[in-house]
């Protein structure tokens, strides 16, 4: 591994950020690396489709790359990165109808969602994916705007602080959201503990 790709994978957001507003492609890929996991899941939980969230993160970052020098460290870089993605992902919501969620786990291991530490009870097996499917199917009730807050608290594990910032809200109008979106999310699971 060249010098200048190994200083990359060891630098602070901070000295990336400058890195990768001179061009340097390695500090672009390292963003990338760094924050994209997070940023896909958010878009997922917001839009309910594997391709629908790839093409939001694809054009979130290409914003972020193309505005690097917006941003201005006031808040971590990973918050201004995730109101791009959010911003995108409500974007994307909006040209076309939100369709049902489906699972990647789901799909990929042939629909059963089991993984091998349920292979040994298929009653636990089944229980988890029937609980799983619930959570979704109600995550996908929620309003646009309540999902995208609570997604942003759950999923990428912001403060309330981060999210106002993300939502230009105050951070009393998130803290009212998240505990709208707990009250709904309960009413949709009846009898389901852990959410609140």
């Amino acid at each position: 591994m060249p010098q200048a790709q190994a200083d990359v994978l060891i630098t602070p957001d901070s000295e990336l950020i400058a890195l990768a507003r001179t061009g340097v492609a390695e500090a672009h890929e390292e963003i990338f690396r760094r924050h994209g996991s997070v940023c896909y899941r958010v878009a997922y939980r917001i839009l309910g489709q594997e391709q629908d969230a790839q093409d939001a993160v694809q054009d979130a970052f290409l914003k972020a790359l193309m505005h690097l020098n917006d941003f201005d460290g006031r808040s971590a870089f990973h918050t201004w990165l995730l109101k791009i993605v959010t911003n995108a992902a409500l974007d994307a919501g909006r040209r076309r109808k939100r369709r049902p969620t489906v699972r990647i786990d789901d799909a990929e291991s042939g629909g059963d969602g089991l993984d091998m530490a349920t292979q040994d009870d298929p009653t636990l097996g089944l229980q988890r994916a029937d609980l799983k499917k619930a959570l979704y199917e109600a995550l996908d009730r929620l309003s646009p705007t309540l999902r995208a807050t609570f997604v942003l608290f759950a999923e990428a594990e912001l403060s309330y602080k981060e999210i106002a910032e993300v939502q230009n809200i105050p951070q009393g109008t998130v803290m009212s959201r998240i505990h709208q979106a707990r009250q709904k999310l309960m009413s949709f699971l009846p009898g389901i503990e852990g959410i609140s």
